[in-house]
């Protein structure tokens, strides 16, 4: 045993261990000054039972031995599918898609404005909004355009990272909606955000109806500025650019709006025709391990993924360890909750053989996804919006997991 005097405790050792990051003054270039951290060396003792660890903190931290970050692009981020245990996606790791940047937006001045074809125009505060009734509901988001491909050597995040899935609080806008009163005729409402590039979209008013909310707390905390703080839109099981984030302004009409983002931009074209407002999210399923970059032991391997489906509920998921040849039903983690991202794992036994593992989810509506080829010939096309397809990896003899539809 090693002489107890090197673990001796002063103030110095407790610094060194506890302090990760030291915080400096700087001053942005609009002469503001605030606080940065600064990563230091981390001090790992020999024996961490001989000297007192780090006190309490104001946040917690993830530990310095977990590497699992968001993929970043210069519009988006995306989750690490593959790093995350259970359905609930860490706010930290919840992907972002942006169309002009994060705002920064004081809650003490935020204002929601409510016009148009209703009885009474309001402008409800943060404030107003925490007044009423509140709900907390678990649901996931995605992309439209969540899916990538091109390459074997990608992770279940580069190929559909831009989904997330959490616990949401807040307003049902139906409560909102009686509080304004939505005139008989009203069928359409423009949501309006308040990021730079006044993201707005068309939402028919029986969504509002529905199941749609005005969020402000997101896992149990406020809402995060890269999800919408302080308040966002919520349309369980519809396109993510549809929960419009930072909202402040609704407009009640009779007609969609047409605007930029329901025009030259999410709608397309399949096999020659116009595609617009394909605003439900279709069933999906991916296998988050194995997946790349794993290389697999011959032995019993427990396969693991995530579906989702915006029509509701999963009914199941099947998997094929045999290049889809045949089909075994895997076992579904509960609860099962409806537009939520939804656990399955299957248990397969490796013998060494080159073959391809592959999932494929069934809604609650008896919609199956579709496999890769399927897909692309229904569509005319090998990508686009709402691309669902089955995703392959293929096991090579040496264990390499590779992505197999490329």
């Amino acid at each position: 045993m090693e002489d107890d005097k090197d673990y001796k405790i002063s103030r110095r050792s407790l610094l060194g261990v506890a302090a990760t990051a030291a915080v400096v003054l700087v001053q942005t270039s609009v002469g503001k000054v605030v606080q940065a951290a600064v990563p230091q060396p981390l001090i790992i003792p020999p024996d961490p039972t001989k000297i007192t660890g780090a006190g309490p903190s104001l946040s917690g931290q993830v530990s310095t031995f977990e590497k699992s970050a968001r993929l970043t692009s210069a519009t988006a981020s995306r989750t690490p599918l593959q790093d995350l245990y259970g359905t609930i996606t860490p706010s930290a790791l919840h992907f972002e898609r942006h169309h002009g940047g994060i705002p920064i937006i004081d809650p003490q001045k935020y204002e929601l404005l409510i016009h148009g074809m209703v009885d009474r125009p309001l402008v409800f505060s943060l404030a107003d909004l925490k007044r009423f009734p509140s709900v907390t509901r678990t649901c996931f988001i995605e992309c439209s355009g969540n899916f990538r491909n091109g390459r074997e050597e990608m992770t279940p995040q580069e190929i559909c990272g831009l989904t997330s899935s959490s616990e949401w609080t807040g307003v049902m806008l139906s409560t909102i909606f009686r509080e304004v009163g939505i005139k008989p005729k009203a069928s359409w409402f423009l949501a309006e955000g308040g990021d730079a590039a006044v993201m707005t979209r068309s939402i028919p008013v029986s969504k509002g109806w529905d199941d749609a909310m005005i969020v402000y707390a997101q896992n149990g905390e406020a809402i995060r500025p890269e999800q919408g703080y302080p308040a966002r839109l919520l349309l369980p099981g519809w396109e993510g650019n549809t929960c419009i984030k930072w909202i402040r302004r609704i407009e009640v009409s009779d007609a969609p709006f047409m605007t930029r983002e329901e025009t030259s931009k999410y709608t397309e074209t399949v096999k020659g025709m116009v595609r617009q407002f394909s605003f439900v999210m279709d069933a999906r399923s991916i296998i988050t391990f194995p997946a790349y970059p794993v290389r697999l032991e011959r032995g019993w391997i427990e396969i693991r993924g995530i579906a989702w489906s915006g029509r509701g509920k999963i009914m199941k998921v099947e998997i094929s360890v045999d290049n889809g040849r045949s089909w075994s039903q895997a076992d579904l983690q509960g609860p099962v909750l409806d537009k939520a991202h939804t656990g399955f794992r299957y248990l397969w036994e490796w013998k060494g053989n080159e073959t391809g593992i592959m999932s494929r989810a069934v809604d609650e509506t008896g919609y199956v996804q579709p496999l890769y080829e399927d897909l692309c010939k229904a569509r005319g096309s090998k990508g686009g919006y709402h691309f669902n397809p089955v995703t392959q990896w293929r096991v090579a003899k040496s264990g390499e997991v590779l992505l197999g539809n490329t």
